[in-house]
Parts: C-alpha cells; sequence; structure tokens
C-alpha cells in the first residue's frame, strides 16, 4: 500500500471509530476502545521508523520540528499520532462518563471537539467532569 492510501485506510477507521463511539457509547467493543489505537500505534511505529530521515530535523526549535515533516511518511506517521491518541482520549472520556454518571449527551460536544481539535475536547470534558458528575465512582474496597 501507498502512503496515500494508509492515510486513506487510518482515516476512515477512525472516522467509523468516532460514529460508532458517538452513537453506541454504551456497547463499545475492546475493538473499539484497544483494538483500533493499538492498530494505529502499530502503523506510526512503522511508518516512523521507514521514514526518511531529514538532517535538518529535530525537536529543538520550530524550524526543525517542520523540516520532520517533509516526507509523506513522517506527515503519514503524525497524522496517525493524532488519530490514535484522540480516539483513545475519546474512549476514555465516554468510560470515564459512563463510570461517574456524567450525562451521554453533555459529553457528545466534547467527543466532536475531540475528535476535531484532541486537547479542546478533552479540557471541556474535564470541565464537565467537575460540575456535570452526579456520583463518585466506586473506590476499592479497603483491606483490613
Amino acid at each position: 500500500m501507498s502512503d496515500a492510501q494508509l492515510f486513506q485506510f487510518a482515516n476512515t477507521a477512525a472516522l467509523v471509530s468516532w460514529i460508532v463511539l458517538m452513537v453506541q457509547p454504551k456497547r463499545m467493543a475492546p475493538l473499539l476502545r484497544f483494538v483500533v489505537p493499538v492498530l494505529m500505534a502499530m502503523l506510526y511505529s512503522w511508518a516512523l521508523a521507514t521514514a526518511p530521515s531529514n538532517p535538518d530535523g529535530g525537536f529543538g526549535s520550530l524550524a526543525q520540528v517542520k523540516a520532520l515533516f517533509t516526507q509523506d511518511r513522517a506527515v503519514l506517521a503524525g497524522w496517525v499520532h493524532y488519530l490514535a491518541f484522540d480516539l483513545f482520549v475519546g474512549c476514555w472520556e465516554v468510560m470515564d462518563a459512563q463510570q461517574r454518571g456524567v450525562r451521554y449527551l453533555l459529553v457528545v460536544p466534547c467527543l466532536l471537539l475531540t475528535f476535531m481539535f484532541g486537547p479542546v475536547g478533552l479540557l471541556l470534558y474535564l470541565t464537565l467532569r467537575l460540575v456535570g458528575t452526579r456520583r463518585t465512582p466506586s473506590e476499592p474496597a479497603a483491606t483490613a
């Protein structure tokens, strides 16, 4: 598969996963919660390992970071990184909200923002979590 085909595959897998997450949150299967992010992590690892290196690239300046993303394979790796982490965060938001008794309809805007703008959606969810929790998560019983 070409980098463009892998990009399309990852985008489609992420979009379908987000739709399932938003439409069937109580029936989230392990496939969605862990398998899809793990597969994306594997694709990311492969893309990162096989991307051509750029001697001007690095993490010490904005210019060096930009230089890292001058090859299609490196851009693929970066994009899959976003897809995998945002999906994982969205799944966590749903599971955490269910555990804490946060109304799902209030979580949907957080999910939409997490899907589109990652950290903004997480910030909104964490704010909602502070003000919208009906009950606290059960704590493990203390042993004597």
